[in-house]
Protein backbone atom coordinates (compact mmCIF):
# COMPACT_ATOMS: atom_id res chain seq x y z
CA UNK A 1 0.00 0.00 0.00
CA UNK A 2 1.51 3.40 -1.12
CA UNK A 3 2.58 5.69 1.90
CA UNK A 4 -0.25 8.18 2.22
CA UNK A 5 1.79 10.83 4.04
CA UNK A 6 5.29 12.57 3.53
CA UNK A 7 5.76 11.42 7.84
CA UNK A 8 6.30 8.16 6.76
CA UNK A 9 10.11 8.05 4.94
CA UNK A 10 13.36 8.71 5.96
CA UNK A 11 16.60 10.34 4.45
CA UNK A 12 20.17 11.06 5.22
CA UNK A 13 21.25 13.99 5.46
CA UNK A 14 24.59 15.32 3.87
CA UNK A 15 26.47 15.24 6.71
CA UNK A 16 25.45 11.24 7.21
CA UNK A 17 22.49 11.57 9.51
CA UNK A 18 19.01 10.34 9.83
CA UNK A 19 16.35 12.25 9.02
CA UNK A 20 12.81 10.90 10.10
CA UNK A 21 10.42 13.16 8.45
CA UNK A 22 7.98 11.46 11.11
CA UNK A 23 9.87 14.30 13.38
CA UNK A 24 8.61 17.16 11.02
CA UNK A 25 5.23 16.24 11.63
CA UNK A 26 2.86 19.01 11.87
CA UNK A 27 5.26 21.14 9.94
CA UNK A 28 4.99 22.81 6.29
CA UNK A 29 7.37 21.14 3.86
CA UNK A 30 9.43 22.62 0.69
CA UNK A 31 10.56 19.88 -0.89
CA UNK A 32 12.95 20.44 -3.58
CA UNK A 33 15.63 18.79 -5.93
CA UNK A 34 18.43 21.00 -6.39
CA UNK A 35 22.36 20.89 -8.32
CA UNK A 36 25.01 23.00 -7.53
CA UNK A 37 25.68 23.95 -11.43
CA UNK A 38 22.49 24.33 -12.82
CA UNK A 39 21.30 27.79 -14.17
CA UNK A 40 18.48 27.77 -11.49
CA UNK A 41 21.39 27.18 -9.15
CA UNK A 42 20.37 30.94 -7.74
CA UNK A 43 16.97 29.86 -6.39
CA UNK A 44 19.32 28.53 -3.26
CA UNK A 45 19.43 32.09 -1.99
CA UNK A 46 15.13 32.21 -2.71
CA UNK A 47 14.96 29.31 -0.55
CA UNK A 48 16.69 30.20 2.57
CA UNK A 49 15.36 33.53 1.99
CA UNK A 50 11.97 31.29 2.58
CA UNK A 51 13.39 29.46 5.07
CA UNK A 52 14.54 31.94 7.35
CA UNK A 53 11.04 34.25 7.02
CA UNK A 54 8.93 31.47 7.74
CA UNK A 55 10.58 28.84 9.72
CA UNK A 56 9.58 30.46 13.20
CA UNK A 57 6.29 29.56 11.74
CA UNK A 58 6.71 26.13 11.03
CA UNK A 59 8.43 25.76 7.41
CA UNK A 60 10.98 23.14 6.44
CA UNK A 61 13.01 24.01 3.34
CA UNK A 62 14.11 20.51 2.49
CA UNK A 63 16.79 20.05 -0.16
CA UNK A 64 17.74 16.71 -1.75
CA UNK A 65 20.79 17.45 -4.38
CA UNK A 66 20.30 15.40 -7.32
CA UNK A 67 22.30 14.78 -10.49
CA UNK A 68 20.41 13.58 -12.37
CA UNK A 69 19.22 15.98 -14.93
CA UNK A 70 22.89 18.00 -17.02
CA UNK A 71 24.80 16.08 -14.55
CA UNK A 72 25.07 19.74 -12.54
CA UNK A 73 25.63 17.91 -9.08
CA UNK A 74 28.48 15.70 -9.32
CA UNK A 75 30.68 16.16 -6.12
CA UNK A 76 30.45 14.75 -3.25
CA UNK A 77 27.99 15.57 -0.23
CA UNK A 78 31.15 17.37 1.65
CA UNK A 79 31.67 19.06 -1.89
CA UNK A 80 27.96 19.86 -1.92
CA UNK A 81 27.36 21.62 1.44
CA UNK A 82 30.49 23.22 1.07
CA UNK A 83 29.10 24.76 -1.74
CA UNK A 84 25.59 25.46 -0.81
CA UNK A 85 26.96 27.57 2.69
CA UNK A 86 29.54 29.65 1.23
CA UNK A 87 27.66 30.78 -2.26
CA UNK A 88 24.54 31.06 -0.90
CA UNK A 89 24.69 30.98 3.22
CA UNK A 90 22.40 27.82 3.03
CA UNK A 91 21.38 26.59 6.41
CA UNK A 92 18.03 24.66 5.57
CA UNK A 93 18.19 20.94 5.90
CA UNK A 94 20.13 19.31 2.47
CA UNK A 95 19.97 15.67 2.36
CA UNK A 96 22.70 13.28 0.48
CA UNK A 97 22.45 13.04 -2.85
CA UNK A 98 19.41 11.14 -4.83
CA UNK A 99 18.22 9.89 -7.41
CA UNK A 100 14.73 11.65 -8.23
CA UNK A 101 13.55 9.65 -11.30
CA UNK A 102 14.02 5.82 -12.46
CA UNK A 103 14.71 2.46 -10.61
CA UNK A 104 17.18 3.65 -8.13
CA UNK A 105 14.88 6.54 -6.70
CA UNK A 106 14.16 7.66 -3.37
CA UNK A 107 10.75 6.59 -2.63
CA UNK A 108 9.99 9.58 -1.34
CA UNK A 109 10.23 10.93 -4.83
CA UNK A 110 8.06 8.54 -6.78
CA UNK A 111 5.65 9.51 -4.20
CA UNK A 112 5.88 12.74 -4.56
CA UNK A 113 5.40 12.89 -7.80
CA UNK A 114 1.94 10.61 -7.94
CA UNK A 115 0.85 13.06 -5.49
CA UNK A 116 1.01 16.00 -7.49
CA UNK A 117 1.45 15.38 -11.10
CA UNK A 118 2.95 17.09 -13.91
CA UNK A 119 2.60 18.82 -16.65
CA UNK A 120 -0.08 16.86 -18.54
CA UNK A 121 -0.06 14.20 -15.87
CA UNK A 122 3.61 13.08 -16.00
CA UNK A 123 4.94 11.50 -12.80
CA UNK A 124 8.69 11.75 -13.89
CA UNK A 125 10.27 15.08 -12.66
CA UNK A 126 11.65 17.27 -15.24
CA UNK A 127 14.70 19.30 -14.55
CA UNK A 128 16.66 20.61 -10.84
CA UNK A 129 14.36 22.96 -8.74
CA UNK A 130 11.46 21.06 -8.98
CA UNK A 131 9.71 22.22 -5.67
CA UNK A 132 6.42 20.41 -3.68
CA UNK A 133 4.76 22.00 -1.38
CA UNK A 134 3.89 19.99 2.08
CA UNK A 135 1.23 20.71 4.23
CA UNK A 136 0.74 20.33 7.42
CA UNK A 137 -1.10 17.30 7.58
CA UNK A 138 1.58 15.72 5.67
CA UNK A 139 0.11 16.31 2.00
CA UNK A 140 1.17 17.51 -1.10
CA UNK A 141 -0.60 20.72 -1.53
CA UNK A 142 1.46 21.96 -4.86
CA UNK A 143 3.82 20.80 -7.12
CA UNK A 144 6.00 23.74 -8.87
CA UNK A 145 8.04 24.51 -12.13
CA UNK A 146 12.08 24.96 -11.84
CA UNK A 147 11.60 28.24 -13.71
CA UNK A 148 8.86 29.31 -10.20
CA UNK A 149 10.69 31.46 -8.21
CA UNK A 150 11.10 30.36 -4.59
CA UNK A 151 9.31 33.97 -3.49
CA UNK A 152 6.04 33.45 -6.18
CA UNK A 153 5.64 30.58 -3.36
CA UNK A 154 4.97 33.04 -0.52
CA UNK A 155 1.42 33.21 -0.87
CA UNK A 156 0.62 29.14 -1.18
CA UNK A 157 3.41 29.20 1.68
CA UNK A 158 1.18 31.33 4.04
CA UNK A 159 -2.02 29.79 3.13
CA UNK A 160 -0.13 26.15 4.08
CA UNK A 161 0.96 27.92 7.47
CA UNK A 162 -2.18 29.00 8.25
CA UNK A 163 -3.78 25.58 7.48
CA UNK A 164 -5.01 23.73 10.57
CA UNK A 165 -2.91 20.65 11.68
CA UNK A 166 -0.82 17.48 11.60
CA UNK A 167 -1.82 14.07 9.99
Amino acid sequence: MPETTAYAYQADTLDGARLDFASLRGKVLLIVNTASACGFTPQFAGLEALWQRYRERGLVVVGFPCNQFGAQDPGSNAEIGAFCQQNYGVSFPMMAKVEVNGAGAHPLWPWLCAQAPGLLGTRAVKWNFTKFLVGRDGRVRSRHAPTDKPESLAAEIEAALAAPGAA
